[in-house]
């Protein structure tokens, strides 16, 4: 079949992405652009004044806490792509490669995950991390003394929660991933004399790369913006930018500052993603040299 090289001067192919580009100006761009432009006005007795002056950025620059909390965000959101990363690679490995008659089973349990709201998750977490909850309860009947462990209302215990909420998007994409792979290349592995363990980490895992970095990406975007672990599991000691500007639209009322630390929420996350996108493509390159 022969093929066709279109250009982006075809006006056929540019009105066939108007509609996206509609829907991504009208959800995206002109929102982001009037956050920018709140972030430059100023509050008086709890209520906005257009004044256009640079007082809420120089707030935020001159006050060392809003970045020790962004600072504690953005690591709690790498960390919390590691693990799911790290987590979500044997379970996507297991459900089409071990357990492929299970599979769908599994996945549909794990929809059921997703319709199940948030909160009702994160505080069965609450009951069952508790002192005197359900984990605890098991500890002491085996002999290892009430409340052995004592990790709620922690960092810990918030990322136990993010890890837990987030998981099953790197699940999702790394099994779909895996589950494009020609199969004959593994077998043709395994005749070449390689093991199991060569086989995945030198055929499975390199063609699974785009579903691992894909979840990776959408886990890691997501745990920038979670509030609701930090608040119940965390119990407010380690809040994070979320919860942060939370607080600025509604406790303090102070709109522009809450627009401004969006602004810099998606600057940060910005700048991390295409810092590792940049690595990425420079490993590729050499790989391919």
């Amino acid at each position: 079949m022969a093929m066709q090289d279109k250009s982006w001067r075809d006006g056929a192919l540019q009105l066939s992405t108007l509609p996206l580009l509609v829907i991504f100006a009208a959800f995206f761009v002109i929102p982001l652009g009037m956050t920018a432009l709140l972030s430059f006005q100023g509050t008086q007795y709890y209520r906005l004044v257009w004044t256009w002056d640079l007082d809420i950025w120089r707030d935020v620059f001159g006050q060392w806490h809003y970045w020790r909390i962004m600072w504690r965000t953005l690591v709690m959101a790498l960390v919390c792509t590691a693990l799911t990363t790290v987590l979500a690679v044997p379970i996507a490995y297991a459900m089409i490669n071990r357990l492929s008659k299970w599979s769908h089973h599994i996945t549909l349990l794990m929809v059921f995950a997703f319709l199940t709201d948030a909160v009702l998750k994160t505080f069965g977490w609450v009951l069952f991390l508790d002192r005197s909850g359900v984990l605890n309860g098991m500890l002491a009947g085996l002999g290892f003394g009430p409340g052995a462990v004592d990790v709620l209302f922690s960092p810990t215990a918030t990322m136990i929660g993010m890890v837990y909420n987030l998981l099953p998007y790197t699940i999702f994409t790394t099994a779909l991933s895996m589950a494009r792979i020609d199969r004959d290349l593994v077998l043709a592995s395994y005749d070449a004399g390689a093991t199991r363990l060569r086989t995945f980490f030198e055929v499975t895992l390199p063609l699974a790369r785009p579903g691992i970095l894909a979840g990776a990406v959408l886990v890691f975007v997501l745990a920038l913006g979670v509030f609701l672990e930090p608040k119940v599991m965390g119990g407010g000691t380690s809040p994070m930018a979320a919860e942060l500007i939370r607080q600025s639209f509604e406790t303090r009322v102070n709109w522009p500052l809450g627009a401004a630390l969006t602004i810099v929420l998606i600057v940060i996350g910005a700048l991390v993603l295409a810092a590792a996108g940049g690595l990425a493509a420079i490993r590729m390159r050499r790989s391919k040299a």
